[in-house]
Parts: structure tokens; C-alpha cells; sequence
């Protein structure tokens, strides 16, 4: 999944090459769907606004200069899908509570977690994700399961990279929070059969 690859599938579309289209569409889709399932918490609304996503990427290429990733390009205008039909819909999410984290707590989930495979692992962080506010769950995927940089993210929802770098460390204590709520009754009752 390289740029250059990106590249290359992108000057055939701009050639006339509609076909070409669905290769990209393809590589994209998944994490397009997720994000806009992170913030608009419904699937119906999130298959629409990926369609729309790609249908307003197609028609747009021609503006795509390659000044940064071709990712980050789609994950902006599917962010911006998500921003426009949450404002239609004025459809918001409540906060989730931030709890004071002590460093006991903190190592006490960082257990739990380790307890975990690495396939339970990954889907409790991504069902908790799932709990949070739109944009928390957004900064969070892209972060960490798209890896995308401070940067990458800054240039997707148009802010500097030192608020983001402050979002995604609030949008961590919120899923702390989430985290500590489902894992560690689960993990007291895995130990406490452990024990007998």
C-alpha cells in the first residue's frame, strides 16, 4: 500500500481509466468505514457516508496534488462526510466521564490487558473505541490502528498537531475509563477462578 503504488492507479483514473477506481476504493474501504462508523455510531449512516466518501474522492482526484499521503486525502474528506451529516442530523454523543487514574489503576489494567490474546485484546479496544464520542473514536483508529502520524491527523481534521497530540491524550483517558469499567470486573472474575 504505497504512495507510489497510489500514484499510479490514480494517474489511470485521470486518464480515463474509471476502472482503476475500484483498486483504490478496494485498499480504502475498511478503514474508511470504520472511521465513519467511529463517529457516526450508526451502520446504515456510515455505509452511506463511505460512499459518499469515495463518490466525493472520485470526484475530486483531479485536486489530489500528492502533497501528502493519499490515505490521509480520503480520511479528510471521509472526516469532513462525517462533520457535514453529524451537523445535518445534530446527532451528538455525550461525554464519557474522565476519572482521576492512579498509577495503581493504570498498572492494574496494563495486567488485565496482558492477560488478554492478542485477537481479545483487539477487540475490546475496539468495541470500547466504539463507546466513545465520534471524534475521540476517529483520533483514536487513526492513531493507533492506522498509524498515522500527529501530522497525518493534524492535516485530516484541520488542526495543528500539538492539539491533537492534547485530544488524543484526553481521548486515552476517556477509553481508560471505558477500559477499566468492562476489563477489570471480567479480569477479577477470570483471577478469582484462577484461585479455586
Amino acid at each position: 500500500m504505497t504512495t507510489k503504488n497510489d500514484h499510479i492507479y490514480i494517474d489511470q483514473i485521470l486518464n480515463g481509466d474509471a476502472k482503476a477506481f475500484a483498486v483504490l476504493v478496494d485498499r480504502y474501504k475498511n478503514m474508511v468505514f470504520t472511521l465513519t462508523l467511529r463517529m457516526l455510531k450508526n451502520r446504515e449512516e456510515a455505509e452511506e457516508a463511505s460512499q459518499d466518501t469515495f463518490l466525493k474522492v472520485y470526484r475530486s482526484l483531479e485536486t489530489f496534488k500528492g502533497a501528502s499521503k493519499f490515505s490521509t486525502y480520503v480520511y479528510k474528506i471521509a472526516y469532513n462526510t462525517c462533520l457535514d451529516r453529524l451537523k445535518k442530523n445534530k446527532k451528538y454523543q455525550n461525554d464519557v466521564a474522565i476519572d482521576e487514574f492512579t498509577e495503581h489503576q493504570i498498572v492494574t489494567l496494563d495486567n488485565a490487558l496482558n492477560a488478554l490474546t492478542e485477537a481479545e485484546y483487539q477487540q475490546s479496544i475496539k468495541d470500547c473505541i466504539g463507546l466513545l464520542p465520534e471524534m475521540d473514536g476517529f483520533l483514536l483508529t487513526l492513531y493507533y490502528f492506522e498509524e498515522l502520524s500527529l501530522e497525518e491527523i493534524a492535516d485530516v481534521v484541520n488542526l495543528n498537531p500539538n492539539h491533537i497530540k492534547v485530544k488524543l491524550f484526553r481521548s486515552r483517558k476517556k477509553l481508560m475509563t471505558i477500559l477499566k469499567e468492562r476489563l477489570e470486573p471480567e479480569m477479577i472474575a477470570y483471577y478469582e477462578g484462577e484461585r479455586r
